[in-house]
């Protein structure tokens, strides 16, 4: 009997369309597979969409934050000139 499990430096890990990436729920044979991103398994459209959605988010999260983090880097270069006269 064919093993559904593949042998990686002898621990036993389960293939990676074993189970829905979101939900963990098992992929069944002969059922449609959801996939994204390349090797990112789903067991439903609804899945899918939920982990794009989730993907897009943290991407607009990223870029408010690299933007903010832009702005506050700028604003920190800013370079003050003048003259300093110190007595003794």
């Amino acid at each position: 009997m064919r093993s559904d499990t593949l042998s990686y430096a002898g621990a036993e890990e389960p293939h990676f369309l074993e189970a829905c990436t979101l939900c963990s729920k098992q992929l069944g044979h002969n059922k449609d597979i959801f996939m994204y991103r390349g090797n990112t398994p789903f067991c439903s459209q609804e899945c899918r969409q939920e982990q794009i959605d989730n993907d897009e988010a943290r991407e607009r999260r990223w870029k408010v934050s690299s933007k903010k983090s832009k702005e506050t880097s700028k604003k920190s270069a800013t370079v003050q000139t003048g003259t300093l006269v110190a007595s003794n």
